[in-house]
């Protein structure tokens, strides 16, 4: 299997987690397009989420398959990110010791992806527990999808996490996009200016996107 093959080396896991990286891409777009209904009032995002939920096992499955791809993606972060380490070794280590050298290390965006992946990794919990599994708040079982979600997101907590974890998220995918296409191959002058502006472009309208739902709740009256 092509897969299995490619995640036996250094290259081949960075085009994986490239790929992988796209498509959950491609499910921001879908989510927040989904939940941009919010605007247009509760009936239309009632009978939206009502539509997504009628067939419960195809939807267990996409889950399932989103799932693998989130972890599968997450693993080779780690298994990237250890290689990458082990590549140094310890000379290299003990020359980034130095102060001056130590700062223009940590400025470089990519040393920022590991660091803000974490933290999504978090607000994914946050946002799953709140959501699908009712966690923090049981009484948001029994209600409807769009008094729901404007409950979850009044909450104090949640207005902080659902404003910084976008943010977070705006700034992995700033880096995580331009990176994608390059290690893919669209690694040309031609290309590489449309590319980073592109990619930044998105990644700041899927971050301001979610992180507007916060904001949006607090202005609402009730529930």
């Amino acid at each position: 299997m092509w897969l299995l093959k490619a995640l036996k080396s250094s290259i081949g896991q960075k085009y994986v987690m490239a790929i992988s990286g796209l498509l959950l891409c491609g499910f921001l777009v879908a989510h927040l397009a989904g939940n941009l209904l919010l605007y247009v009032g509760p009936e239309m995002y009632d009978a939206y989420a009502h539509k997504l939920h009628e067939n419960e096992q195809l939807l267990i499955v996409a889950e399932l398959g989103l799932f693998a791809l989130f972890f599968l993606h997450i693993y080779l972060a780690f298994s990237t990110r250890s290689m990458n380490t082990e590549a140094r070794g310890v000379g290299y280590l003990e020359k980034q010791s130095k102060i001056e050298e130590k700062k223009q290390y940590a400025l470089r965006p990519q040393n920022w992806m590991f660091l803000s992946g974490s933290i999504i990794l978090a607000y994914l919990i946050l946002h799953l527990g709140d959501f699908k599994f009712d966690l923090r708040m049981s009484e948001t079982s029994e209600m409807e999808p769009f008094q729901k979600a404007v409950h979850i997101l009044k909450d104090g907590i949640s207005v902080f996490a659902y404003i910084v974890g976008p943010i977070i998220l705006a700034i992995h995918l700033s880096h995580g996009v331009q990176s994608s296409f390059q290690t893919l191959g669209w690694n040309h002058p031609k290309y590489n200016k449309l590319i980073s502006v592109g990619g930044t472009l998105f990644a700041w309208i899927i971050g301001i996107g979610f992180a507007s739902f916060p904001i949006w709740a607090l202005f609402m009256k009730g529930d």
